[in-house]
């Protein structure tokens, strides 16, 4: 066996006979060489038929490139390597890809599994087939924590390849579907996480790309492998299905032609089959049996232009009554990755359901192939298809969640939740029309038009009312946002937020803040250790920062004090290595050893208000670092400190600002006399002192007294003695009582 040098592959290629001659041998066996000869001839036939004849020959010679790299190397299977890169060319070329991208297609997997360089590629067939091979190909070299690390730092890297140049994710559907088709040599647990991987991320590209074909045989295949007994059972109830609805399929069927015939219209009228997944995720979501889905008869109608298409529509609404509510226009408003059709639901004879698609050929091919139903280029145009503009604006987008990420495993559940399959129409207040997943609301609009906008916004206002940030959204809407100067993302906001870009941007702002409120808070605790050694934070000197960041580890003194400020570190323990024995004095004046910290706002991301005690703004306070939590503030009679309260490591004096405000909630309760409407009357008066219930419970005492336990927010004490005060005032009342420890 002669191997394939690097050398070899890097200089000017031969022909096919000229290379087999100078070797003396054939790369392949002879009877396998044959197939896979039979296949080009197949492949080139297929591309021969939209490619001009030279760019046909460049393509040839990325398919014998490949060849001499995988030589020697057999699939699972036992067939030759190269066998799966040219079945990936096969389906590019189906989807009339480019030459270069077929090239891509060809050449994939030599960078991961040959001696082979981007470099190498580079020179041979230019530096845009080597980014494409090189966005494709895995990060074989590097070490991976899991495989869900793995799996996303390779994520991560497609997507920026995806961004300059969007065919890396066509060439990527390409070899997911070819080793999809060929997974069954594989053992059974890859298998199932290859299958996951696919319904999870692949096929949802697919579909967000408007390439159907290959989505929905991602998803068969994938339901197939991960649900095997479930896939069986549905394709054996779909076989019978089928013979119980040919008569009415073709009575609908030829009612439809009639017609179209009688008014002289041009139409190819089809019957259009539900794949297996599809049915079985309206089963699983919409909690409907098989049979409420197969009473459904679909059909698509592809007509001649778009004119064509509105008057099919009238004509097919004079056939069957239309289901009210159920027409969407697609063409007028096309979806995010450009399919274009009318959708009606029409109540046919017998009174069964009729779906009907009605669409030109053009929007039946790009709902077929999405954005590769463009990438048949001309010589001498360089436009760009607005599908392929869609598809772009999505990978920026992207692209801008990858930056805001965390880490790879972040980034990979945000385009995960950005993979929704349907969508609401929505209107600017200057009539643009935005985008968004259903269930969406005004805060994924704010996000959707600007991040600085979502990050500001206050209020909106629906169709001209003052309507919450929580509401969602319906197609249609005209959407006006309310932001102010200063304003930050709230974050209870990922309660209800459904799009990725708003997820990504208020975590990566929370982030930020979080870091920023974490380093100085660290500062301040680091400074409170250093006065009880006779030292200040602003008199550290820059040998003693870098002995602490030897003897820690630690990349930075500022991600030290924002470990401190998280409670990840003991600022005391930080302070003794900082000040050593020998160079420690104790200040003969402590005061200023034990100043507390001022606490001022109850929004801190790093604060924490113990619920055993609810302290509030005007109460005597301690404190106590908690690991991931930061800072978490007591009151200082709580008998949770007990155990750490004369351990100055541990527990540290904190004190009120003057200016401290916020909402802070605090428990109250409240004995009284059992009578009717005393509950309302209660909530009135806490209300009308402009305090929020959180929670409201009663008990009964005795046979004579009842106990209301009421959780509210409020300002500072003088706030919570004003409510006590009016609650006091009620006749019924006996007792109005502040609990401090549970």
């Amino acid at each position: 066996m002669v191997a394939i040098t690097r050398q070899t592959l890097s200089r000017p290629l031969l022909g096919p006979a000229s290379y087999l001659a100078s070797r003396g041998k054939l790369p392949l066996s002879t009877s396998t060489g044959h197939a896979a000869h039979s296949s080009l001839a197949a492949f080139e036939q297929l591309i021969a038929d939209y490619l001009p004849l030279e760019q046909v020959k460049l393509v040839r010679r990325a398919y014998y490139y490949s060849e001499q790299a995988h030589y020697g190397q057999t699939r699972r299977s036992g067939e030759p390597y190269v066998t799966h890169p040219l079945a990936v060319a096969c389906v590019s070329a189906r989807m009339h890809m480019d030459a270069q991208s077929l090239m891509a297609a060809l050449l994939h997997d030599v960078i991961e599994d040959t001696g082979v360089t981007k470099k190498d590629i580079g020179a041979q067939f230019g530096t845009d087939v080597a980014d494409l091979v090189d966005g494709v190909s895995k990060l074989t070299h590097v070490e991976f924590d899991s495989a869900e690390q793995r799996q996303a730092e390779n994520f991560q890297k497609m997507t920026l390849a995806m961004a300059k140049d969007i065919r890396v994710i066509l060439v990527k559907l390409a070899d997911r579907l070819h080793n999809m088709r060929t997974l069954g040599v594989l053992p059974a647990e890859k298998r199932r996480r290859i299958a996951r991987e696919t319904l999870e991320i692949y096929a949802p590209i697919a579909q967000r790309l408007g390439i159907n074909d290959i989505r929905i045989e991602l998803e068969d295949i994938g339901f197939a492998i991960m649900y095997p007994l479930r896939h069986r059972r549905l394709r054996e109830a779909l076989k019978a299905a089928g013979k119980n609805r040919k008569e009415i399929v073709s009575e609908i069927h030829q009612a439809i032609e009639v017609r179209l015939e009688r008014e002289s219209f041009l139409a190819i009228v089809k019957g259009r089959e539900k794949h297996l997944w599809s049915i079985y995720k309206k089963m699983r979501d919409k909690h409907k049996s098989f049979r409420d889905i197969m009473d459904v008869f679909a059909f698509r109608l592809i007509v001649n232009s778009v004119d064509d298409c509105y008057r099919t529509l009238g004509i097919m609404h004079n056939i069957f009554k239309p289901v009210p509510g159920e027409f969407k226009d697609y063409i007028a408003i096309p979806k995010a990755n450009g399919y274009q059709s009318l959708h009606t639901v029409l109540v046919g004879m017998h009174g069964v359901l009729i779906e009907v698609q009605i669409r030109t050929h053009e929007m039946e091919t790009m709902a077929n192939y999405g954005i590769a139903a463009h990438w048949e280029y001309k010589a001498g145009e360089g436009t760009i298809e607005a599908s392929q503009r869609r598809a772009i604006r999505w990978v920026q987008g992207l692209l801008e969640m990858q930056k805001q990420a965390g880490d790879s495993l972040e980034f990979l559940e945000h385009v995960k939740t950005d993979l929704f399959p349907d969508e609401i129409y929505v209107f600017t207040p200057k009539g643009r029309i935005i985008e968004l997943p259903s269930k969406a609301t005004p805060v994924d609009f704010a996000y959707s038009v600007h991040t600085d906008l979502g990050n500001s916004c206050i209020a909106c206002r629906v169709d001209g009312e003052l309507t919450p940030l929580s509401e969602q959204l319906q197609s249609g809407q005209k959407i006006e946002i309310i932001s102010t100067q200063g304003a930050q993302p709230n974050p209870n906001w990922l309660n209800f937020v459904v799009t990725a870009k708003a997820r990504s941007a208020i975590r990566h702002f929370l982030k930020n803040q979080q870091h920023d409120e974490s380093v100085d808070l660290g500062k301040r605790l680091l400074d409170k250790a250093l006065a009880n050694f006779g030292s200040r934070y602003n008199s550290l000197k820059k040998s003693q920062i870098k002995r602490l960041l030897k003897e820690t580890s630690a990349p930075t003194f500022e991600y030290v004090l924002q470990q401190i400020g998280l409670g990840n570190q003991v600022p005391f323990a930080v302070a003794n290595i900082l000040i050593p024995p020998s160079k420690r004095k104790i200040p003969e004046d402590r005061r200023n050893a034990t100043l507390p910290v001022v606490i001022d706002s109850s929004d801190s991301l790093i604060l924490h208000y113990a619920r055993c005690c609810h302290p509030i703004p005007g109460d005597p306070i301690l404190g106590h670092v908690s690991p991931g939590k930061g800072l978490v503030i007591h009151l200082e009679s709580c008998h949770n400190l007990k155990e750490i309260r004369n351990h100055p490591e541990k527990c540290m004096s904190l004190s009120w600002s003057l200016s401290a405000e916020g909402e802070f909630p605090v428990e109250i309760k409240v004995e009284f006399t059992p009578e009717r409407g005393f509950i309302a009357a209660l909530a009135s008066r806490i209300t009308d002192q402009d305090a929020t219930i959180e929670t409201i419970n009663t008990t009964e005492k005795d046979a004579y007294t009842s106990i209301v336990d009421v959780v509210l927010t409020v300002r500072n004490r003088v706030h919570l003695a004003d409510i006590i005060r009016r609650a006091r005032s009620l006749a019924a009342v006996r007792k109005v009582y502040r609990v401090k420890n549970k």
